[in-house]
């Protein structure tokens, strides 16, 4: 599956993600001259949207795209940026795909704040889709996404190897978003409850496999992920791979390599030695094979939703999500 397959799929939904993008847009404009030129520099670099493609899909799956869809996905999306600008300021990133980050261009203060405001404007998106539990989603979504991430940051400062902890932070840092989009998705559409909940679990399993795709990244060489080999480890951060290669194997090089991590504040020769650690002692084919039965079971999900177009799109969603390059 290449990268044509994300094309596709945005293009299929070419006109309401424009609609969407004009509602942020216009619930971002401010009388700020400095708010204004911080955003409009942020908004130039989209991504691929995937948060907000989720909320189109599961509204189209089930139905036709309303007002009420184009506002919560609108919603969602700038939760997910104020997220974003909010974590490079606690990373002290300066690139995100490559793009100066707003921390790095303007300053802290500025990203925080901004990030305040994108959070706020999301509040106000969802409320204009006029279903108080839309609502209710936008801000236990929040609560959810800030307890992922201070998990992350408390399993770093413990030094945390193990299996169950990461896929609870995982399940809460980026899960929880995939699953809130196709549940507000559908539910704007009057989407029923069994349907619904099958997709959630899709989505859920999907949104843990795009983290464990991002996670390989640390491992390889690759420009266009937009952050270095190693990072992660840097930050004291331990990914599924190297878990499992730590806690699968035996002998003085698996402790030598667990002592390490347990240290902490790692060497580029020593980030190097753990890197190559994970590949050789089957944390990466291990992490392939976590991807691929949860692909089977999202599989079996999808044969419980109606049978048409947008359900093939959640289905190559999956294939794109473990094979994509960055």
């Amino acid at each position: 599956m290449s990268k044509t397959t994300i094309d596709k799929i945005r293009h299929s939904l070419s006109a309401d993600l424009d609609a969407m993008n004009t509602i942020i847009h216009e619930s971002l404009a401010t009388s700020s001259p400095l708010m204004g030129l911080v955003v409009e520099q942020y908004l130039r670099t989209k991504g691929k949207q995937i948060r907000p493609l989720l909320v189109l899909l599961s509204a189209r799956l089930f139905g036709d795209i309303n007002d009420s869809t184009l506002h919560a996905a609108a919603s969602l999306e700038m939760l997910h940026n104020a997220t974003l600008i909010h974590d490079d300021v606690v990373d002290n990133a300066d690139y995100r795909r490559q793009t100066p980050t707003i921390n790095k261009d303007f300053d802290n203060r500025i990203a925080v704040l901004v990030g305040d405001f994108f959070v706020s404007t999301a509040l106000q998106e969802a409320i204009k889709t006029k279903d108080m539990q839309a609502v209710i989603s936008v801000a236990e979504l929040g609560k959810e996404l800030s307890l992922g991430e201070i998990d992350q940051i408390s399993n770093a400062r413990e030094r945390t190897i193990d299996e169950t902890r990461y896929f609870e932070v995982i399940s809460k840092k980026t899960a929880s978003l995939f699953m809130k989009c196709v549940k507000m998705g559908a539910e704007t559409v009057g989407a029923g409850q069994a349907e619904t909940e099958a997709l959630v679990e899709y989505a859920r399993l999907l949104g843990l496999c795009f983290q464990i795709k991002d996670d390989i990244f640390d491992y390889y060489e690759d420009k266009e992920v937009g952050k270095p080999t190693g990072n992660d480890l840097r930050e004291n951060k331990v990914s599924l791979p190297l878990i499992h290669a730590v806690n699968s194997t035996d002998g003085a090089t698996s402790e030598t390599m667990r002592a390490l991590l347990l240290r902490g504040d790692l060497s580029d020769g020593e980030i190097a030695l753990l890197i190559d650690f994970a590949k050789t002692h089957g944390g990466i084919d291990y992490s392939y094979e976590v991807m691929e039965a949860m692909q089977k079971k999202s599989d079996e999900l999808l044969r419980k939703l109606p049978d048409n177009e947008w359900r093939d799109a959640f289905a190559e969603l999956f294939e794109f999500t473990i094979r994509r390059h960055s």
